[in-house]
């Protein structure tokens, strides 16, 4: 009996988990770099680094460039730590605080006066 090989679409495999060993290396290279006490690179507090996946509060590798927009996920410069909770918030958006300063007043929109049928 032959069995038919299942294709999986390009689409629907994860690049991050290709290469297991590369990203564990990355991993590893981004805790040594802040001497085993990282600070999440999105809201600026320390990670516990004991929690594990599950947890809103673990440590994941967040690509600053996301892969979905052609950053590269085995790349160091293009990977930073943060909790699981602030990268599920960031998405694949490409910015690195979740915590932006409000645009100045020059380019808010003032609030338009409603226009009235009629003057009375």
């Amino acid at each position: 009996m032959l069995l038919a090989r299942i294709r999986v679409p390009k689409a629907a495999v994860n690049v991050r988990r290709s290469n297991g060993a590369a990203r564990a290396r990355i991993r590893k290279r981004l805790l040594s770099r802040c001497n085993g006490k990282p600070i999440c690179a999105l809201c600026g507090q320390p990670i516990d680094t004991s929690l594990r996946t599950p947890h809103p509060g673990s440590m994941e590798i967040d690509e600053k460039l996301p892969v979905s927009k052609g950053g590269d996920p085995f790349d160091l410069d293009n990977c930073q730590l943060t909790h699981r909770r602030c990268n599920q918030r960031k998405g694949n958006h490409q910015y690195t605080r979740l915590d932006t300063p409000p645009a100045p007043a020059a380019q808010r929109r003032a609030p338009q006066p409603i226009p009235l049928s009629r003057q009375w």
